[in-house]
């Protein structure tokens, strides 16, 4: 009896032979370690998928994924894999990935109701309201999702900095850099936010270099 997944299963297999008859050794490498440099924390959206953007092969990226890419104190699952990546992989960069046109991001705006996931849309709630005259100078809706996708990666990128996991890092002299990114689904193009935290120095910084820049972008670059 095929299983109700058989095109799935049968599309892995057409990957596996593909993978092996290009590099016969590929899977015998990749189950010995995980020695990835990057941890991702991007969207959950299914049209975001981290390896394949950036154009690596499995295993060069430790990835975390939620609703709306958010970093949360209180998000134990979030916090492990953050602990995980810098505590026992040793992972040199964190990338909060953030992507226009983010289904989250615009029920925030449009004050619309979901259901649970109200509640953790909450946090992006509050990156609103504290940017509240940013967004309201802008006209278009698109322009304000756009916007808030920027300011909520800018916002998450300050939120992971101050967890005691990067801090700890930082102060034991552990290579770490923090940096925010905004994803483009026109183009596949990845939109640096000219924030990167090499330490607990220069997170302000940072925040307000990344903060100025959008002031002087009134879209994003495509």
């Amino acid at each position: 009896m095929n299983s109700p997944l058989q095109a799935l299963i049968d599309s892995n297999r057409r990957w596996s032979a593909a993978v092996r008859a290009e590099d016969p050794h590929f899977f015998e490498r990749l189950a010995k370690q995980q020695a990835p440099k990057y941890l991702w924390i991007g969207c959950s959206d299914s049209r975001v998928p981290a390896t394949q953007i950036v154009d690596l092969p499995p295993g060069d990226i430790f990835v975390q994924r939620n609703v709306a890419n958010v970093v949360s104190h209180t998000d134990l699952n979030c916090l492990s894999t953050v602990q995980f990546a810098v505590d026992v992989l040793k992972v040199e960069h964190i990338i909060i990935v953030g992507h226009y046109g983010c289904g989250g991001i615009q029920a925030v705006l449009d004050e619309r109701r979901l259901g649970l996931v109200d509640n953790w849309l909450r946090h992006v709630g509050e990156v609103a309201e504290k940017h509240s005259a940013m967004l309201a100078a802008l006209d278009l809706m698109q322009l304000r999702n756009n916007r808030l996708c920027e300011l909520n990666a800018i916002e998450q990128v300050s939120n992971i900095c101050h967890t005691t996991m990067v801090m700890d890092a930082w102060e034991r002299g552990q290579k770490l850099s923090v940096h925010a990114w905004c994803y483009s689904l026109d183009n596949g193009h990845v939109n640096d936010l000219n924030m990167h935290v090499t330490s607990r120095e220069t997170l302000l910084p940072a925040y307000h270099n990344a903060m100025q820049q959008l002031v002087r972008i009134p879209e994003p670059q495509r």
